[in-house]
């Protein structure tokens, strides 16, 4: 075919469509692409006729009409849109399709909100990485950052959600679209804001939502802008933890007690909606009375009782036996029981009730005061041992401490080890009463006081003045210690040590040694004696008086000198 062939029949086939144009009928290839309006005129087994108001109808495929129940949704002569794919067939029919048109107009929606940033409704079809997909029309990605405005650790509550979102991306070519809720939320959350501000002031009641909870309090959603509710704001009576009493999305009334409008901070408070019970609570509750209530809880120190509703009084442990330690209180009651107790103390102002079981049952250690005085000698079981005592089983669950200080008069216990050699559990000991004290239920025995105080007749025996003979037991920096009988100890201080300037007294004196000292002074009530190894001034004074006694009996004359000199002389 040569080139003339080739344009002429290129010119007939415009020739064709114009004229086919001008009919009214046929192909117009600025059609192709776009959304067309036709009508429903015939719906066979396999396709539904369009009539576009072209020469020839065209045809889609029929299960492009089926919802999910495979049910048809068009109807003979419905007037629907359309997208024109092809021209006429070799059947001389259109291609079209409806899918494709829903598709092209849900595109141009989103980038009509895409543009304008309006928001557009889609439903959560499943989880994917990063994420989850919505189906808008067609589908779109949902980043895991952009569903709330907190993070979720759950996103399957909502899947099969319809949600609003806005168009954060949009790329026609690509397909992509990201959506965002949180931007909607932030935005209804705004407005919001702006109305709550408006209506915030310090004193005003209002509802909130409870929005978190903490082991310190809740954070309740006014409205775009959040409160604390502390948990010493919940309740006049005493609250463990905020989950006791609020859950995540309740809906509660609040009162605020303070806004602060630069930082937009707001505290809020429950507990006063309603009147303080700690206002009247003296003048139904005295110290000395019994009171009964329900145990609501236990903590290592004690256990709380529900008085009445926002009053609660504690038990503490040492509150709960007169003679028996107790460890926690779980021993002696339980959360749920109904006991009875006796008033110690109340303070509105602190808001606090002391409670006491055992203020019920007489006190035992009065018992003992009147039955054991002071000075009574009885006989105990040893109960434990420790390195500063040991504890002796006197009388039911009474204990009393033997100090160590207490076990002998003249033996110096050193240490624990000491203790064990001389006394075990179980061991029956004689003791003597030294102190009762009920209050502090405190007892005090003694083992050494069951025989005389040595030290008793100490000063009589060594006088000051007197020479007595003992054993070097130690050597120090500043003194000698010297045992004088079992149990009594002097001291010899250094400066009472006579030394040369190149002596120490540590190479001139040495432990085990006998030496003889002079008693300088006796401490009865310090037991301690004090020695010296120097001549007292008494002695001087008698060696003095001797010396001018002994020249006192010699005369010399002038003759006897001569002598002597006459003497010296000869020799």
């Amino acid at each position: 075919m040569n080139y003339e062939n080739l344009m002429n029949e290129k010119f007939d086939a415009v020739l064709e469509k114009e004229f086919e144009s001008l009919l009214g009928g046929g192909y117009n290839p600025s059609k192709q692409g776009e959304l067309i309006r036709g009508k429903v005129v015939a719906i066979s087994k396999e396709h539904v006729v369009i009539d576009i108001g072209y020469k020839s109808e065209g045809l889609i495929p029929l299960n492009q009409f089926k919802d999910s129940d495979g049910k048809i949704s068009v109807n003979m002569g419905d007037e629907i849109e359309v997208l024109m794919l092809a021209p006429e067939s070799e059947d001389g029919e259109m291609i079209l399709s409806h899918d494709r048109a829903q598709q092209l107009k849900t595109w141009n929606k989103i980038e009509e909100v895409h543009s304008v940033g309006t928001h557009i409704v889609g439903r959560v079809v499943q989880k994917v990485k990063g994420g989850l997909q919505v189906d808008v029309g067609v589908p779109a990605f949902l980043p895991g950052s952009q569903i709330d405005v907190r993070p979720q650790r759950s996103l399957d509550k909502f899947v099969g959600q319809d949600l609003e979102f806005k168009v954060l991306k949009f790329n026609r070519d690509r397909g992509n679209i990201v959506l965002s809720r949180r931007a909607v939320l932030e935005e209804e959350r705004t407005a919001l804001k702006k109305d709550t501000i408006d209506k915030i002031s310090e004193g005003t009641v209002m509802e909130g939502t409870v929005k978190n909870v903490t082991h310190y309090g809740a954070f309740i959603d006014l409205g775009g802008i959040d409160g604390l509710l502390h948990i010493t704001d919940m309740s006049w009576g005493r609250v463990n933890h905020p989950n006791e009493i609020l859950n995540v999305g309740q809906v509660i009334p609040v009162v605020v007690l303070k806004y602060d409008e630069n930082a937009e901070r707001v505290s809020l408070g429950m507990k006063q909606l309603n009147e303080n019970p700690w206002e009247k609570v003296q003048s139904t509750v005295h110290s000395g009375s019994t009171v009964k209530g329900e145990i609501v809880s236990l903590t290592d120190y004690g256990a709380f009782v529900k008085l009445e509703d926002g009053i609660e009084g504690l038990i503490h442990v040492s509150e709960m036996s007169w003679t028996k330690k107790i460890k926690h209180p779980s021993k002696v009651v339980s959360v749920g029981d109904t006991v009875e107790a006796v008033v110690l103390e109340v303070s509105a102002e602190n808001q606090r009730i002391s409670l006491g079981l055992k203020q019920l049952t007489p006190n035992p250690w009065e018992d003992l005061k009147r039955e054991f005085p002071i000075g009574s000698r009885l006989v105990g079981t040893v109960r434990s041992v420790t390195d500063f005592g040991i504890f002796v089983n006197v009388k039911d669950d009474i204990d009393g401490l033997v100090h160590v200080s207490d076990f002998s008069w003249v033996k110096r216990i050193k240490d624990s080890k000491e203790i064990g050699e001389l006394y075990k559990k179980g061991d029956k000991v004689e003791v003597v009463v030294l102190e009762i004290d009920p209050t502090n239920e405190r007892l005090s025995l003694g083992i050494k006081q069951l025989e005389p105080d040595i030290w008793t007749t100490v000063p009589a025996r060594y006088p000051n003045g007197v020479r007595v003979k003992g054993t070097i037991t130690n050597v120090t920096d500043f003194g000698i210690f010297v045992e004088l009988e079992e149990g009594v100890e002097g001291l010899i201080h250094i400066s009472q040590v006579p030394l040369n300037k190149d002596e120490n007294i540590a190479s001139k004196y040495k432990v085990g040694e006998v030496i003889e000292a002079e008693v300088t002074t006796v401490d009865k009530l310090e037991r301690r004696i004090s020695l010296s190894l120097k001549p007292s001034k008494r002695k001087q004074k008698e060696e003095y008086s001797q010396y001018l006694e002994d020249e006192s009996n010699t005369v010399v004359t002038f003759g006897d000198l001569l002598q002597q000199q006459l003497n010296k002389e000869e020799k």
